[in-house]
C-alpha cells in the first residue's frame, strides 16, 4: 500500500509518501512545503492544493492520511482548517480515500507515548523508516 500522509498548515505543510504494510514501510518522498509570509492566505491554499496534486500525480498513492487538527486558538483553528480543506480537495479530486488520525494516536504508535515531543517523533520516524537523516518536524509529523 502507498500512502500520502499530510500534516496541514498554511505556511508549512508536511508531507510524506510511504509504501509498505504494518510490518515494514519505506519512505519514497518527504518534506515540507514552505510558503513565504508575503503570499496571501488564498495563495497559500492554492499552492498547497497544487503541490499535493503534483505529489498525487507523481506517486499515485492508494490513500491519504491527514492529521486531525487540535488547537486552542480560534484563529489558528480557522487557518489550519482552511489548509486541511485544500488537502482534502486535492485528495477528493484524485478519488483518494482519506483517513484521519489524531496527533496523539500517531505519537502513540510511532513513539509509544501519546504525549511525545516533536524531536522524539522525528527520531523514531528516522529509525523506523531507516532514513539517513532526521526529517524536519512537519515532515516527520506527516
Amino acid at each position: 500500500m502507498r500512502i500520502l500522509a499530510i500534516d496541514p498548515a498554511i505556511r508549512n505543510t508536511g508531507y510524506a509518501v510511504v509504501e509498505g504494510d504494518y510490518r515494514r514501510a519505506r519512505a519514497l518522498d518527504y518534506g515540507t512545503l514552505t510558503i513565504p509570509r508575503s503570499v496571501s492566505q488564498s495563495g497559500c491554499l492554492l499552492a498547497i492544493k497544487q503541490h499535493l496534486g503534483n505529489l498525487i500525480d507523481k506517486w499515485n498513492p492508494d490513500e491519504m492520511a491527514v492529521r486531525i487538527i487540535y488547537v486552542q486558538s480560534h484563529q489558528t483553528a480557522i487557518t489550519m482548517g482552511a489548509a486541511k480543506a485544500a488537502v482534502v480537495i486535492a485528495a477528493a479530486e484524485a478519488g483518494l480515500r482519506i483517513m484521519e488520525y489524531s496527533p496523539k494516536s500517531v505519537k502513540l504508535s510511532v513513539v509509544g507515548r501519546g504525549a511525545a515531543q516533536k524531536t522524539q517523533v522525528a527520531f523514531m520516524v528516522r529509525a523506523l523508516l531507516e532514513l539517513r537523516e532526521t526529517p524536519e518536524s512537519d515532515a516527520a509529523d506527516a
